[in-house]
């Protein structure tokens, strides 16, 4: 089973493109999704957290996100410290995850990818590119965040051209291109290998 690493920065259209892949029968693993409910949910990374941010990191019980975000997208190394609680225990969950599957082979969507790589292998990457105005107009329209916010995690994150150089296949979000064409081109050359 072949393991296809799906990333793109923020309000690049990742969700987006994992769900035509999903209609298309191939099971994706969203890693933003797995590391929130790990957060939330796993006894070792919530005390972890609580040590490293303090007892505000909860409001009763649940994350606190944006007191979270404040901290670690204005300091790198708070944002490293988090990664290195989190991303270790993605990469198990996604591996049991795995067992259950069946298809040729399976998404992982993640952000992070290229920076997980060390932990957990994939035999392709698909990078998903857009202007950083566009990607910023999409993320203002579905959060609740100013334009500040946005732009320090795309600061923060790896940018298109980075994207470019060190990706298999690009999705090119963003008119005129179409988005499932594309998907559905990826999806026929990589089932037919």
């Amino acid at each position: 089973m072949h393991i296809i690493g799906l990333t793109g920065g923020i309000g690049s259209g990742k969700s987006t493109v994992a769900f035509i892949f999903s209609l298309l029968d191939i099971p994706c693993y969203s890693s933003d999704d797995a590391a929130k409910y790990l957060m939330n949910n796993n006894p070792i990374i919530i005390q972890k957290i609580k040590n490293l941010f303090g007892e505000e990191s909860y409001i009763k019980g649940e994350l606190n996100r944006k007191y979270i975000a404040n901290i670690v997208f204005h300091d790198k190394t708070k944002l490293n410290q988090l990664n290195g609680i989190v991303h270790p225990e993605v990469g198990h969950h996604f591996n049991e995850w795995l067992q259950h599957q069946k298809s040729k082979f399976v998404l992982k969507e993640s952000a992070l990818l290229f920076d997980t790589l060390k932990n957990q292998k994939v035999d392709k990457i698909i990078s998903i590119i857009a202007p950083p105005d566009i990607r910023i107009q999409r993320v203002l329209s579905r959060q609740n965040i100013s334009k500040e916010e946005v732009l320090k995690r795309i600061e923060a994150q790896h940018s298109n051209d980075f994207l470019i150089k060190n990706s298999d296949i690009l999705i090119h979000n963003y008119p005129p291109h179409f988005l499932i064409p594309q998907v559905l081109d990826i999806y026929k050359q990589i089932s037919a290998e």
